[in-house]
């Protein structure tokens, strides 16, 4: 075990190892043991690790937490880094908030919290220009360039959901381009494969919904320092309620066909596939199977490789402390006619 204090990043720790870095209070949430006994669920991150782990109530960091503690705000750190049962864990030593004068030192906001690969503007601007480029039927065009510019502002910031997937700042852009990207290829993959089939897949109905399946994000949830914390509407109603609503209340304002109208709803609606995900319908149409798996490959791609960067375990394998509850293949030596 190595138990030399060295300044590094939260991410670049090993178990065992102990440092002294800076960090993001991304969560805390005030929770009760079987007993009663109060004690916070705490969240340390930087870009490319978060470590969730508890503040028991009989904690000397007890009473600070409760007291100073604020979720988006950073830290420094003295802590060592463990890998248990139930995941990643810091044992704290020293805690507290940054000043200025750690600027001097390293301290980077930029560099402690997720972000989209590309400027969330361009990627906006990429998004808006592929709709134009890619979605022939006029009014579908506008139905979906309309919520684009409406919510432009609000959307460079939106992350993609609270926890989970590309949850921080830009995340939804970051999300929805990608998923617009996958659903593309699937829509001319698909329609070039049935060109012949008497049902004719609707290649525009897939594209808008692909751009479209998670509007109901910007009612669902609301940015905060920590990342996004749900509304309101979002714990009542959902995203995907939340989004057909908007879909509905943009089109009035256009010349939409009904039917064509009722089919892009039907494909926010499904895009979930399942009840206990939130969708009260599943994919009944090709468009709407379509965008389900176009949402659900990105998604999970994302999840996995997460997973892949944060493990820090020993051997071929991650452990299977992670959202999925399984273990991933993390690669090992090459094997072929060479080695044996």
């Amino acid at each position: 075990m190595n138990t030399a204090t060295s300044a590094c990043r939260l991410s670049q720790l090993r178990p065992g190892e102990q440092g002294e870095f800076f960090a993001q209070l991304s969560g805390k949430e005030l929770l009760r043991t079987r007993d009663g006994r109060p004690y916070y669920r705490v969240s340390f991150r930087d870009r490319h690790r978060e470590v969730s782990f508890p503040i028991w109530q009989e904690s000397p960091w007890f009473a600070i937490c409760q007291r100073q503690w604020e979720p988006g705000q950073f830290y420094k750190l003295q802590a060592v880094y463990r890998e248990t049962e139930f995941g990643g864990q810091l044992d704290l030593q020293q805690v507290r908030p940054v000043g200025e004068q750690d600027r001097q030192q390293g301290f980077d906001p930029g560099q402690l919290v997720p972000a989209p690969p590309q400027p969330p503007e361009k990627i906006f601007e990429q998004l808006r220009d592929w709709v134009q480029q890619q979605i022939a039927h006029p009014e579908l065009q506008q139905l979906v360039l309309k919520l684009l510019d409406e919510n432009r502002q609000q959307l460079l910031s939106l992350p993609a959901a609270s926890r989970v997937h590309h949850a921080y700042p830009g995340g939804w852009l970051e999300h929805v381009w990608c998923v617009a990207q996958n659903a593309q290829w699937l829509a001319d993959r698909f329609g070039a494969l049935y060109r012949h089939h008497p049902y004719a897949l609707n290649r525009d109905l897939v594209l808008a919904g692909a751009v479209l399946h998670d509007i109901g994000k910007l009612r669902e949830l609301q940015s905060d320092p920590s990342g996004a914390q749900y509304t309101e509407a979002g714990h009542l109603v959902g995203h995907v309620l939340l989004g057909r609503d908007m879909v509905r209340e943009a089109a009035q304002q256009l010349e939409l066909d009904p039917r064509l109208l009722l089919h892009l709803e039907h494909i926010i609606l499904a895009h979930q596939r399942l009840p206990e995900w939130g969708s009260p319908k599943p994919p009944m149409t090709p468009e709407a199977l379509l965008v389900h798996y176009a949402d659900e490959l990105d998604a999970r791609m994302r999840i996995y490789m997460d997973i892949l960067q944060q493990d820090t375990s020993s051997g071929a394998f991650t452990t299977a402390q992670n959202i999925l509850r399984h273990r991933l293949y993390k690669g090992g030596p090459a094997s072929g006619p060479e080695n044996d």
